[in-house]
């Protein structure tokens, strides 16, 4: 037996999903039904998730991290001449 699903998502999200799934020969609802077959299939999102930037959640963090740490205890320079000098150990 079918149950249905309502969802609401932004208009230009579904528009421009649409247009994917229908390159792909499937319709809209064939397409969430893919989706949400393989999150079934595999116990989790099938696609790794990503920050704005790009980057795992783990591996944001990590830079953030290193980041805090470079901000407390790294080097700080009072002009570009002193951080060339620096690199170039001069």
């Amino acid at each position: 037996m079918n149950a249905t699903a309502n969802i609401r998502i932004n208009r230009k999200l579904k528009e421009d999903a649409t247009k994917t799934f229908k390159k792909m020969g499937l319709d809209f609802s064939s397409g969430i039904k893919v989706y949400l077959s393989q999150v079934v299939r595999t116990k989790s999102i099938p696609f790794e998730i990503r920050t704005e930037n790009g980057f795992t959640r783990e591996q944001e963090a990590e830079i953030i991290k290193e980041a805090e740490w470079a901000m407390k205890h790294g080097k700080s320079y009072s002009n570009i001449q002193e951080l060339h000098r620096d690199i170039l150990g001069k």
